[in-house]
């Protein structure tokens, strides 16, 4: 299945791009998208227990199945005023 990645905040800092796009198993949930980022971009594995994720613009569980064709978004916290 094909999906697309949109990051954000630091995580687009971390991947050097605002959206990517991955090759997943069939079965794949969103925690299996974060671990292929979090294998490709180190850097951004401390996030994964405050990340939020999304499926096709709704914030979904990271055990959300994925389908081929979604657009898969993850969020980091973000702070300011």
């Amino acid at each position: 299945m094909h999906v697309t990645v949109r990051l954000f905040a630091r995580l687009k800092d971390i991947a050097g791009a605002p959206e990517l796009e991955r090759d997943v198993p069939a079965d794949a949930t969103l925690a299996d998208v974060w671990a292929l980022l979090a294998h490709d971009f180190p850097a951004m594995a401390p996030y994964r227990g405050s990340v939020s994720g999304a499926r096709n613009a709704e914030y979904s569980r990271m055990d959300a199945v994925i389908a081929d064709g979604d657009e898969i978004a993850f969020l980091p916290p973000v702070s300011g005023g």
